[in-house]
């Protein structure tokens, strides 16, 4: 009689956690999934809210689109001169960038090499 029991409760067992629909394999990927995407949502309203706020000054005051202007896209004064100051980490983005963007293209072939 013990082993009826037993057989029965590990039956049961491999089936809510393998073989079920809603198995608890999936509900715990379906968990972590949910819980990833409410940390972006979260991320990207911070921004959005970070973002109006910076466009709310930028359209109020000509001054801070100034500002904006010579810190984001580096723009000056005829008789002013800029100074860019890069610090280390920059420094290794920008030239991770650059291998990037020289990567070498494959080779065309030419008409002459397809006659051949």
């Amino acid at each position: 009689m013990k082993n009826k029991y037993v057989l029965t409760i590990l039956v049961f067992l491999v089936w809510i956690i393998l073989l079920d629909p809603n198995n608890l394999i999936s509900r715990v990927r379906e968990v972590r999934t949910r819980n990833r995407l409410e940390r972006e949502k979260e991320y990207y309203m911070n921004r959005i809210d970070e973002d109006r706020r910076k466009l709310n000054e930028l359209r109020t005051s000509n001054e801070n689109l100034e500002k904006y202007a010579r810190e984001q896209y580096r723009m000056k004064k005829p008789d002013e001169d800029l100074f860019i100051i890069v610090t280390p980490d920059q420094e290794r983005k920008i030239r991770r960038e650059r291998k990037v963007s020289k990567t070498p293209k494959p080779a065309r072939k030419r008409a002459s090499d397809k006659s051949q």
